[in-house]
């Protein structure tokens, strides 16, 4: 039987498992950072699309208003510690690339780096923005994809 709930108990039930991804910026001072996302998702086939929903005290926030670029990274297995501590500490105080030891190589729209062990990156280029709430949501147009079929992605369960 369906039954009026807060929205806590109801997200609850649907919440896990979940997908991750990560977003790779450019800093304003130089050098990348790198966010662990959950609210992410393709918007257009014609042109390819996705967005990201960042949180406006984020430094990836500040990042995409100074660069309009971000990667989008689909994280293997492999890639969980990563996850972990890019979703858990801030790249005004660490460079996330160097803690994690990330081997990377360059991407070719705005020279972001593409992770070596991601299942999948996409390259792109922000084409609009929208504000939602205590929010952002970043629509990139894709310009680059990269995949690597030999990785299973990270799944949350």
């Amino acid at each position: 039987m369906i039954k009026k709930t807060d929205l806590t108990e109801a997200y609850g039930l649907v919440h896990l498992p979940a997908k991750v991804a990560l977003a790779v910026t450019e800093k304003p001072k130089g050098g990348y950072n790198l966010i662990t996302l959950e609210w992410f998702m393709r918007t257009s086939i014609q042109p390819p699309m996705f967005a990201i929903s960042i949180g406006h005290t984020r430094y990836t926030h500040e990042c995409l208003q100074e660069s309009r670029y971000f990667n989008l990274v689909l994280p293997s297995v492999e890639m969980k510690p990563l996850c972990a501590m890019a979703g858990s500490s801030s790249g005004r105080e660490i460079d996330k690339f160097e803690h994690g030891k990330v081997q990377f190589v360059w991407g070719k729209l705005h020279k972001l780096p593409v992770p070596k062990d991601a299942v999948a990156v996409f390259e792109c280029e922000v084409v609009t923005q929208v504000r939602s709430g205590d929010h952002t949501i970043f629509v990139g147009e894709v310009r680059y994809s990269w995949a690597n079929p030999d990785k299973k992605l990270l799944v949350y369960t």
